[in-house]
């Protein structure tokens, strides 16, 4: 049975919320649509391998498999947990802070194995301002990604750093209500499926798939009664306008990262200086841009967040014509309903969606996690003893 089946035998005194909840709950993620490739990473990958393997592809992250681990090993001794183009970009801004004695050119042994297990100072970060960040010029991540340090950095070298996913697997008779409060209220943006049969992953469902789910739903009756809603109506977005972290144009790129960083966070608005609106947006994920062709910024004595937009913009137009960064700025205003604003995500493929007034103006940031949060609600004491030994990202992050 579908939610749709489902939604139709529900007791009819429950609230529509309610009847969500049950629905979602009584569908074993077994029947989720099996993604349509499972990469994944080898621990003794290099760091520039990972890098490559993610953007050629196009994935955001993907499972570390222990190469010592046996044949015969459960999967919790088979995998060791799943690396992102977020932990390897928090690993660059560890490489690139100005107070730390590490050089991507010429480490130490010791220094190198501090930078690789993610032991920077956390106050060496918070010192850092838009001084620190400008230090870095076009040159700096083509002598990075050539040096012996990001070639010979391990995959297995970067898992303590900060925002190395945990890896928290669901079983095949787990629930989509299960799936969907992860990947919302408890931050995960995607879940590994395992068969405890050979101790692998069957499928990875991710935040995105699930509002293609959802977007596939349109013209279904559960579907429709919740998605006619307006944004205002399910308290979209969050956040007021005071709270967006932006960057400025003309600010270094890499400070663009290091907000993100510092304020957990998965992407950024780039403003202009002096008007206030919003030229475009810098997502973690953007660092491949500065891995894998590091070459078209070095005739730039700053990457500027302007001028990486621009430089971008540029390259994906001679390599990668279809991809979603060449739709430029999406938005929306708080009027639109539900339905609207996932059949925008799932059409532009991107993460997540400013809000504006009518003069274009921020007010807002909607993302795939608050709009899955907005469809489900975790009962009273729902997982129980679910997390021992799991710790979720931080209570502030909104990746």
């Amino acid at each position: 049975m579908q939610v749709e089946d489902l939604w139709d035998v529900q007791e009819p005194e429950l609230s529509p919320n309610d009847k969500l909840n049950a629905c979602f709950e009584s569908i074993p993620v077994s029947a989720f649509p099996i993604a349509p490739q499972g990469i994944e990473i080898k621990s003794d990958a290099s760091l520039a391998d990972a890098v490559q393997i993610l953007a050629h592809n196009k994935i955001l992250s993907a499972p570390v498999v222990d190469v010592d681990a046996p044949e015969d090993a459960t999967w919790m001794d088979r995998y060791i947990g799943i690396v992102e183009f977020a932990g390897i970009a928090v690993w660059i801004l560890q490489q690139s802070e100005p107070s730390s004695p590490r050089s991507p050119s010429s480490p130490s042994g010791a220094e190198s194995a501090l930078a690789a297990n993610g032991m920077a100072s956390a106050a060496g970060l918070e010192a850092l301002g838009p001084d620190g960040a400008s230090i870095t010029s076009g040159d700096f991540f083509e002598a990075l990604t050539s040096s012996e340090f990001y070639k010979n950095t391990k995959v297995r070298d970067i898992s303590g750093s900060f925002r190395w996913a945990p890896f928290l697997a669901l079983q095949n008779s787990n629930t989509f209500l299960t799936m969907l409060l992860l990947l919302s209220k408890y931050k995960m943006k995607s879940v590994p499926v395992l068969d405890l049969g050979d101790g692998k992953i069957d499928n990875i469902i991710t935040q995105s798939a699930v509002i293609h789910m959802l977007a596939e739903c349109t013209g279904l009756h559960w579907f429709e009664s919740w998605g006619c809603k307006k944004l205002s109506e399910i308290g979209l977005p969050t956040m007021s306008t005071k709270e967006i972290i932006t960057v400025y144009e003309d600010e270094p790129v890499l400070q663009a990262f290091k907000l993100m960083r510092k304020k957990r966070i998965g992407g950024i608005p780039v403003i202009e200086r002096g008007g206030g609106k919003a030229i475009g947006n810098i997502s973690l994920r953007d660092v491949q841009f500065l891995l894998t062709a590091p070459d078209i910024y070095r005739d730039y004595r700053s990457i500027t967040a302007k001028n990486f937009l621009i430089v971008v913009r540029n390259y994906l137009e001679k390599h990668e014509k279809r991809s979603p960064m060449l739709s430029g700025m999406i938005t929306c205003k708080r009027d639109e309903t539900v339905k609207d604003l996932i059949q925008k995500l799932d059409s532009e493929k991107i993460h997540r969606v400013y809000v504006v007034d009518d003069d274009g103006n921020l007010e807002g940031v909607i993302t795939l996690r608050d709009i899955i949060s907005r469809l489900v609600h975790e009962p009273p004491g729902y997982f129980g003893d679910f997390f021992d030994g799991v710790l979720p990202l931080p209570e502030n992050s909104r990746v």
